[in-house]
């Protein structure tokens, strides 16, 4: 795909940019900023992106800013039905509430309802020569690929329409020919787009033709491409700091050039690295560990969850591990974003799920619905009617078993015999009674009823 990249080390990185470089030690905002989530809604939220709203959520909270929700739904052949509701319906659960986005701010927040405006600045470009009209077939595009790809080039258009006439061009328009609009890439060596700084990766260079093709900025049917679409709407919506994974690294150079080509001031970039399965494969949406939905089922509170990602890539200035979302808000900061990958352990969130789950407990605000949701687990596991199963009872038992529950939804293996009759004839139970002399039962029992009847009342 790119013949030659270069990306300078850091230590070569501060003697080229030296300047950029400097920015390092004031990554930190010193105004409000304006940030986005701009998912594309085709499948769940899965627990990357979750992690970069939540890094967004928290730049916006930590320096005074609104923190935008924009659905990017361009590509309308891969939009699955109800997935932007989706989207909207975790953010909430996560508790990270938009300033703007779908039903709520001045402006049109997914993308399908800007196609105009996307139209009008393709004119744009195109009146300023920054961009052209291609009328290649899709065969002739194919074969081109499959020429440049035998002769182990890397595939790239070959401007076969750059140079067209505007009389050829009105003449294939008359005649209702299909085509896309192209950007003009600048020349890379001549260019400082693919020079930036990053404020994860810090000073970069993208050097030859790294990203600096002639992409397609408006396809056959009107409709834009993920390119023009996010650096018109990222201008338009005054975003100040753009954080994203860093499978979007490779096109800062083009995002770049695009805000170049229309006179405007592009923002700040933060590419966060990939989140990894253990076995060093990444972390996607057909994992088991990626939906958020699957953590959401699985019964882990929002709390844990969102402290959970928040350590997925940012490290605080403390040991502090256990945090709540106002704690973050107020620690969060760009210089505690990692370059290194983030491998996702379920081990370490069952850790924190159980620290937030006690402190939710002792929580009156928190432990109420807490106890309603144990109280209807517990019938479930035990066969019994919810209406048989005493919220006093769920409310102790939660209390004597909090310290060794991972999950609400353990309670009733945790402390069967406060739900009904112990079951004596188990091999844990038996095990149990081995270490008791026989005529003690009777009497433990009685004192154990005794003292749970006493702790209700």
């Amino acid at each position: 795909m790119l013949q030659s990249l270069r990306v300078c080390s850091r230590q070569t990185a501060s003697r080229a940019f030296s300047r950029q470089a400097g920015a390092a030690a004031s990554i930190e905002p010193t105004a409000p900023v304006r940030v986005r989530f701009a998912p594309s809604p085709t499948g769940m939220l899965h627990l990357g992106g979750l992690r970069t709203a939540l890094f967004n959520y928290l730049l916006a909270r930590r320096y005074g800013g609104e923190f935008i929700l924009r659905i990017e739904d361009t590509d309308q052949a891969r939009l699955v039905p109800g997935a932007a509701e989706g989207i909207v319906q975790t953010l909430e659960w996560a508790g990270l509430n938009f300033d703007e986005g779908p039903g709520k701010g001045p402006d049109k927040y997914f993308q399908s309802q800007r196609s105009d405006i996307y139209r009008k600045h393709a004119q744009e470009l195109l009146d300023r020569g920054a961009a052209y009209r291609c009328f290649c077939s899709t065969s002739r595009l194919e074969a081109l690929r499959t020429e440049q790809t035998a002769q182990g080039r890397a595939p790239a258009y070959d401007r076969h329409c750059a140079h067209l006439s505007s009389r050829q061009i009105d003449e294939k328009l008359r005649a209702g020919e299909r085509h896309t609009v192209r950007m003009r890439a600048p020349s890379a060596e001549d260019s400082d787009s693919g020079r930036f700084y990053d404020i994860v990766h810090r000073a970069m260079d993208f050097r030859g033709p790294a990203g600096f093709d002639d992409a397609v900025l408006l396809k056959s049917d009107g409709q834009p491409t993920y390119h023009l679409a996010n650096v018109v709407d990222d201008h338009l919506m005054r975003i100040t700091h753009v954080l994203r994974g860093e499978e979007w690294l490779m096109s800062t150079p083009k995002h770049r050039a695009l805000f170049t080509a229309f006179g405007w001031q592009a923002p700040q970039y933060a590419h966060l690295p990939l989140l990894m399965n253990p076995d060093g494969s990444k972390l996607s949406k057909r994992n088991d560990d990626g939906p958020v939905q699957r953590y959401i089922d699985d019964g882990y509170l929002p709390e844990s969850l969102v402290n959970y990602t928040a350590l997925l890539g940012w490290h605080p200035e403390t040991p502090q591990e256990l945090f709540t979302l106002r704690q973050l808000e107020q620690s969060f900061s760009l210089a505690g974003l990692s370059r290194s990958k983030s491998v996702v352990s379920r081990e370490r969130l069952d850790w924190l799920n159980r620290q937030h789950l006690r402190a939710a407990l002792a929580d009156p605000d928190k432990s109420a619905g807490l106890i309603q949701q144990a109280r209807a687990e517990v019938a479930a596991a035990s066969g019994l009617e919810t209406a048989s199963v005493r919220p006093e009872t769920v409310a102790t038992a939660l209390r004597l078993a909090g310290d060794r529950l991972t999950f609400t939804k353990d309670l009733y293996n945790a402390v069967p015999f406060m739900f009904g009759d112990p079951a004596l004839d188990t091999t844990a139970a038996e095990q149990a009674l081995i270490l008791v002399p026989h005529e003690f039962h009777i009497p433990i029992l009685n004192a154990l009823e005794h003292a749970l009847a006493s702790e209700v009342s």
